[in-house]
């Protein structure tokens, strides 16, 4: 062949093949690598050049790459860790999960230290901030059940027929504890019987939680600790998101909300139906293991945008419960009947919260508000509990700047009304007197901020309670930060609590004991010392993060309910003595790049009382019940991104705990729980268009409580108890669910 002929040849099929590109369309989302919500203006890019895109509203991308040059993309987002993306021949559509940068876990701003939108580190007072990200990784029909998760603060059942609870925290007993929804008192007194089952977790965007007194600042409750959830905002919320779930045993719950504008205005509506129909006794003692159940809650909030961008917000919640517990064959025609025994209760509950920036040029003058109504129609056995409850809050607070001080001056007015049938409303002849509370007050705080590593917090508030008279409450909180990865607490506080007996301790109104209230009960007050270091390290393989407490809380005027002294009576006082919770906590996290995170948490505690006996010096030590010496909860999850498939173990540790048991004689059950731990594991596959499956099991060691109940042969006798609770008698079940989100 002539040279000339090669040149043509060469022409005809080599030089096109060298020309021609391979534009490949490369299509996925951008995700939150814990929340997994969609990452919206994420920047893509090829490397190396100035070719790229941004992801859309829902975190979509698309974008065209020359395969024969380039084959990987980089994302990067304001908070996140970069990553890059090896593409692969043949596949055109991607799962990206980013994780959230190291320096910016600390700029999470947090409200309830300080009543102020700060970041978690500079913060003076320590606040941990949880995410519904993990609660998803054990998912629950409610925020009360969800808490477990959470080191030091303990969802207590103090009834194994209903299920009443509390929440505890470091082993202080519910009452000591201030439930806050945006920061308003919404959640209070009659409510911390059944109102906490209600909570769904849609409504959630975080939850705080401050453990140590915060009456300063929150008055009444705020004794041992707060945990304020704050809701979701109207604008951010995704357009819609479902959340359908069942398990093994028959729970059934449907968590649906959505979000739209009207105007410059916006609103989310979130609706959570639960139920539980289904009779199990596992144990063999006749009755249901775990309450029969029927919720429904609806959740309406606005968020108003206003052109002088001042804030305005308003929110209704309303929430109908029907449950019962008892003897198998108990049926709704044998309510309140002594034919076979049932405990039921009907609650009904409507909450209305807000907040309205005034319109004073150049000050920051914030009114709260806040009303709740709750009814509940009870009975147990044959005791009818009948009681309804008003509370209506409102405060008025003015943040000032002078120079180095950071001021807020608050104005609260609390007033509370509560009415039953029993002898605590009771005048001496018999007659009916609802008991009111009007609680006003002031409170002053100020934040100095002497330079980046040094800031002191001081505060005062004086209430004026209509029965108590005068209460002073003062704290100072340091905070010293030599870098940005280590920072030291240190506060203290006085905390008080006005007494609402009926209303707190379900022990006075289920089984068969008398209820004696031997004196004028007087409100608890408390003294709380705290030290806390946080730090967080930095590695090639991605961080850790460090946070250890040590806290003392001296309490006087404590009310004490005595079971032990007469079986058959239940006698309240306030406390000849004093009382103490003592201890450490210590958190751990652990993020790697390889998508394996690791979270811990181990309290050591010793929660206790010294009375003084009559005639004599010595004083007794009682250990308190429900306080475990030991508590831990754990959490190992590891994603595969490019396949959107998560795995979660979940856990939480109680070592032993004093348990209330009745005359010996008869009872022979043990004074203390064995050690034990519930395990749980899920798994979750993400798909791009929307949807989330998952499904796991709960309780994998099938651990339950021996015994439970006390004469449960014959409930309506004075040797029948239900207080004796320290796990669900639920054993191992499986769950599923399925998620679907609209951004």
């Amino acid at each position: 062949m002539k040279p000339t002929k090669w040149l043509w040849v060469m022409w005809v099929v080599l030089i096109p093949k060298l020309g021609q590109t391979q534009s490949v369309p490369v299509t996925g989302t951008v995700r939150d690598a814990e929340t997994r919500i969609p990452l919206a203006f994420c920047n893509v890019t090829v490397p190396g050049t100035s070719i790229g895109t941004t992801t859309d509203t829902n975190g979509k991308f698309n974008l065209t790459v020359d395969r024969n040059e380039f084959n990987s993309l980089i994302f990067s987002f304001v908070g996140y860790v970069s990553d890059t993306l090896s593409l692969i021949q043949g596949k055109t559509n991607y799962a990206v999960s980013l994780k959230p940068d190291l320096n910016s876990l600390q700029e999470v701003v947090v409200v309830s230290g300080t009543m102020k939108e700060v970041s978690k580190m500079d913060s003076p007072i320590p606040v941990e901030i949880y995410t519904p990200a993990l609660f998803a990784k054990n998912p629950t029909p409610g925020i009360f059940e969800s808490l477990g998760m959470i080191n030091g603060v303990q969802p207590q059942l103090n009834c194994n027929v209903c299920n009443t609870g509390d929440i505890h925290i470091n082993g202080m007993e519910g009452p000591y504890t201030m439930i806050l929804i945006d920061g308003m008192p919404i959640v209070s007194s009659l409510a911390t019987v059944y109102g906490l089952s209600g909570i769904p977790t849609s409504m959630v965007k975080r939850i705080e939680v401050v453990k140590g007194p915060a009456s300063t600042l929150y008055g009444s409750e705020a004794v041992g600790g707060l945990i304020n959830i704050i809701t979701k905002d109207a604008g951010t919320a995704p357009q819609f998101k479902a959340d359908v779930s069942s398990t093994s045993l028959q729970e059934y719950n449907v968590d649906v909300s959505t979000k739209w504008r009207t105007g410059k205005s916006s609103a989310l509506l979130g609706i959570n139906y639960f139920n539980f129909g289904n009779k199990v006794d596992i144990n063999g003692d006749n009755f249901t293991d775990v309450t029969q159940q029927q919720r429904i809650s609806v959740f309406n909030k606005w968020d108003f945008e206003r052109t002088d961008n001042r804030l305005a917000s308003l929110g209704f919640r309303y929430v109908y419960e029907d449950r019962w517990g008892g003897e198998m064959q108990w049926k709704r025609k044998h309510r309140g009947s002594d034919l076979v025994y049932g405990e039921s209760i009907y609650t009904n509950r409507i909450e209305v919260i807000g907040n309205y920036q005034l319109p004073v040029n150049g000050k920051k003058i914030i009114f709260d508000y806040s009303y709740n109504y709750h009814l509940q129609d009870s009975y147990y056995g044959v005791t009818p509990y009948l009681a309804d409850q008003h509370v209506a809050f409102m405060q008025l607070r003015w943040d000032i700047k002078l120079g180095v001080h950071d001021l807020l001056v608050g104005i609260p007015f609390r007033y509370v009304f509560y009415d039953d049938n029993t002898v605590g409303t009771a005048r001496a002849d018999h007659s009916n007197k609802p008991m009111q509370t009007y609680l006003p007050g002031i409170f002053i705080q100020d934040e100095m901020k002497f330079n980046e590593q040094i800031t002191l917090l001081s505060g005062l508030r004086y209430d004026r309670h209509n029965l108590h008279g005068n209460i002073l409450s003062p704290r100072v909180s340091l905070k010293y930060s030599p870098d940005k990865q280590n920072t030291f607490r240190l506060s203290t506080g006085n905390g008080f609590r006005v007494v609402n007996l009926f209303t707190e301790d379900h022990a006075a109104l289920t089984g068969a004991r008398e209820v004696i209230i031997e004196e004028e009960l007087k409100p608890e007050q408390s003294w709380n010392v705290n030290l806390n270091y946080a730090a967080t390290r930095a590695h090639s393989s991605g961080y850790i993060g460090f946070d250890a407490s040590l806290f003392y809380t001296y309490f006087t005027n404590k009310i004490l309910g005595d079971f032990t002294t007469d079986p058959d009576k239940i006698i309240y006082n306030n406390l000849n003595g004093h009382a103490v919770s003592k201890g450490m906590t210590l958190n751990t996290e652990l993020m790697f790049t390889n998508s394996l995170k690791i979270m811990s948490g181990v309290t050591l505690m010793d929660v206790y009382q010294l009375e003084s006996q009559t005639g004599s010096d010595e004083k007794v030590k009682q250990q308190q019940l429900f306080a475990p010496h030991v508590t831990g909860t754990y959490s190992v999850s590891y994603t595969l991104d490019r396949h959107g498939i998560s795995f979660d173990l979940t856990g939480r540790l109680n070592g032993p705990m004093k348990l209330p048991v009745g005359d010996r004689s008869i009872d022979d059950r043990p004074d203390k729980s064995p050690w034990f731990t519930i395990i749980n594991f899920q798994v979750t596959k993400t798909f791009l268009n929307g949807f989330e499956m998952y499904g796991g099991i709960k309780n994998i060691l099938n651990f339950m409580p021996d015994d439970p109940l006390l004469g449960w042969e014959n409930p309506f006798g004075k040797n029948f108890d239900t207080s004796y609770n320290y796990a669900s008698v639920q054993g191992i079940k499986g769950f599923a669910g399925l998620r679907y989100t609209i951004q």
